[in-house]
């Protein structure tokens, strides 16, 4: 059955809480400030930086999807939080196609200025309150556990549901393929998250925004009735067209799952104002309905992965899950910020997999998501 977890309460006639009563969390530094330094160190080699520390699309977005934007720019009114009947049709088709999903209707799907947005407030947009916990992977992407805070929960990182003790866990985040370490959950585990939440009455988020770059590994979602047994009481699937498409500038992404969980969420949105461009709305409708720029996009990765991985190998590094998404998990041994410190001096920067975690203190994540010219310039300076 759905969860009995509700959105925030909306009653008319509020008044502005006491900042004591409602104090402003304390986020954590934003984390690639720390890189300033290294950046620097790695701009000043002789052939220029080549900057593989963070996961932006480098490539032309389809031109389909160009020509969509424009047709749509004159657009004086309002867009609809909900999406044009065609979006929400294109995101239907795809997530059918692509994905697997059980049968979805109308009220089953959202879109969402990006993902990172959706993210960051869902524990917010669906209730989640102070003395509660949101469970996260134990490497992960940093805004899962800043989107906790912003609600006033907790966090605990973890892979295994079992390690979590009483406490009360309305939501539980799944990422497959998984940033930054590019690991690919199969269909057991799964299985067993979404069981074990439904059995507390907790949502499981599933970000699914990198389910288009599997690469040793054919990624499932949990919109797939392989994991949902049919039903998708519970569910969220998070997906994003910043990759697959090359649309991170253009801030696309939707939602999409339990109807009872999307319904609440869109008056939350709909309160909130937190409505996707119209032109981006005919942007998004046109890349979903093509499939055709998806493989020439992955190819280029593939190569991009296949001669990257190598160097590092060459150079001394160990390349560890890595069978799916746009960055390679990889390590020589050493404190996380003493190989971006080597890698700089040779003018290549990468993220410290401290970011994502204490158990990432001696790993880097490499992007994928740099031009062919610059790629090749990593890989001459480390083989």
């Amino acid at each position: 059955m759905t969860p009995a977890l509700t959105p925030a309460p909306r009653a008319p006639g509020l008044t502005a809480p006491s900042v004591a009563a409602s104090p402003v969390p304390k986020l954590p530094d934003f984390p690639w400030d720390r890189l300033v330094p290294c950046k620097e160190r790695a701009s000043a080699h002789a052939d220029g930086l080549v900057d593989l520390s963070v996961g932006t699309p480098v490539d032309p977005t389809p031109r389909s999807v160009q020509e969509a934007l424009r047709g749509a720019a004159d657009a004086p009114g309002y867009p609809t939080v909900w999406g044009t009947p065609a979006l929400r049709a294109a995101v239907i088709g795809y997530l059918r196609r692509r994905c697997s999903s059980v049968d979805l209707t109308e009220d089953c799907v959202l879109p969402t200025i990006g993902s990172k947005e959706l993210v960051a407030s869902l524990p917010s947009q669906l209730g989640v309150r102070q003395g509660q916990t949101v469970l996260i992977p134990e490497i992960a992407y940093p805004t899962y556990a800043v989107g906790a805070l912003l609600a006033g929960a907790q966090c605990v990182a973890s892979d295994a549901t079992s390690s979590v003790g009483p406490a009360d866990v309305p939501l539980v985040w799944l990422n497959s393929p998984a940033n930054p370490t590019g690991r690919v959950l199969p269909v057991e585990h799964l299985k067993k998250v979404v069981a074990w939440a439904r059995e507390r009455g907790a949502v499981v988020a599933s970000d699914e925004c990198y389910i288009e770059c599997g690469w040793d590994v054919e990624p499932v979602s949990v919109l797939d009735p392989q994991v949902n047994g049919g039903s998708l009481d519970s569910i969220l699937a998070v997906h994003s067209l910043s990759k697959r498409s090359n649309l991170a500038g253009y801030r696309a992404a939707f939602v999409a799952g339990d109807p009872v969980l999307v319904s609440s969420l869109r008056e939350v949105r709909r309160h909130s104002g937190l409505m996707v461009p119209a032109p981006v709305q005919a942007a998004m409708t046109a890349a979903l309905g093509d499939d055709g720029h998806i493989e020439p996009q992955r190819q280029r990765y593939l190569r991009r992965r296949e001669l990257l991985r190598s160097a590092l190998e060459h150079a001394g590094f160990r390349v560890e899950h890595s069978e799916a998404s746009l960055y390679l998990w990889a390590t020589r041994g050493a404190p996380c910020m003493e190989t971006v410190g080597w890698l700089a001096e040779r003018g290549i920067l990468v993220a410290p997999g401290d970011f994502y975690g204490p158990a990432g203190a001696r790993h880097v994540r490499v992007a994928l998501t740099a031009t062919d010219e610059r790629v090749g310039a990593a890989v001459r300076r480390l083989e």
